[in-house]
């Protein structure tokens, strides 16, 4: 049964002990920027529906394409967006949700109630679902699917409420990622822009440890551009997913690096026209 859900490839790739990567989607909600993201060699996608302007519907037509083309999608909702927001991303095709600016063990329960059928959760039962192609197949054989491989719950620690009860959330049933969204947390915390500074890798060392403590996956976003980093978090701290660069980003470092090429070829231009 489990064939007819489409692939969890951060779950896939953690259960053989290697990394799962992410190209961010926050401006361009084409069915081009997933093959790009296929092509590149990403095996997931961070739809972003919090720093944005996309709609549901880009939200659910990004998700089927990239089940299709072999790619997980995981959606960030707005913060204090409301479970009926949530639960309508999930049935629209995200196979994970992911929740920004956690403070506690209640708030994480109510992520995890909306994001999970029963027993773990209350969501409510819908049919023919794009995780598995719209076959329209019995309650009792995909609510356990998904509540298993289909609704992976990221659970984003960038507060410092997060940061000082982040055992006790690690803890809770139905929590599956642990992710630090550098940025944000290192404000809370007072060390922005110094990633290095020791009060800041005490804090990824706390989530490490309770990632596991607690047999949960360690996600990072916001770091990609310190590879020293990312080293020291895949191979000391257990991280196992990585949140790469964003679309309009990655567009916009390859167009300023192409112009600077086209810049350095005009340079000794002389006035011979």
């Amino acid at each position: 049964m489990a064939s007819q859900l489409h692939a969890n490839n951060l779950l896939d790739r953690v259960a053989q002990n290697k990394v799962s990567t992410a190209l961010g989607i926050r401006s361009f909600p084409l069915a081009e920027t997933i093959l790009v993201a296929k092509t590149a060699g990403y095996d997931s996608v961070f739809i972003d529906l919090e720093h944005t302007t996309l709609t549901m519907k880009d939200c659910g037509q990004l998700c089927i394409t990239a089940m299709q083309a072999g790619i997980t999608p995981f959606v960030r909702v707005p913060h204090q967006c409301g479970d009926g927001f949530i639960q309508r991303v999930l049935d629209a095709g995200a196979m994970g949700i992911v929740v920004p600016h956690i403070h506690g063990v209640e708030d994480s329960k109510k992520v995890i109630g909306i994001s999970k059928y029963p027993p773990v959760g209350h969501r409510s039962l819908t049919g023919s679902l794009p995780h598995f192609d719209l076959k329209p197949l019995p309650a009792p054989v995909t609510a356990p699917l998904l509540n298993e491989r289909g609704s992976t719950v990221f659970l984003m620690i960038e507060t410092k409420d997060a940061l000082e009860n982040v055992d006790a959330i690690a803890a809770l049933p139905g929590c599956d990622v642990l992710l630090v969204g550098a940025n944000d947390l290192s404000i809370e915390i007072g060390t922005l822009p110094d990633f290095d500074h020791p009060r800041f890798i005490a804090a990824l060392e706390k989530v490490s440890a309770a990632c596991k403590k607690h047999g949960k996956i360690f996600g990072i976003g916001g770091l990609y551009h310190r590879p020293d980093l990312m080293e020291r978090l895949i191979n000391e701290m257990g991280c196992r997913w990585i949140l790469g660069g964003l679309d309009l980003s990655l567009m916009l470092n390859g167009a300023k690096a192409n112009c600077e090429t086209l810049s350095k070829c005009s340079a000794k231009l002389t006035g011979k026209l």
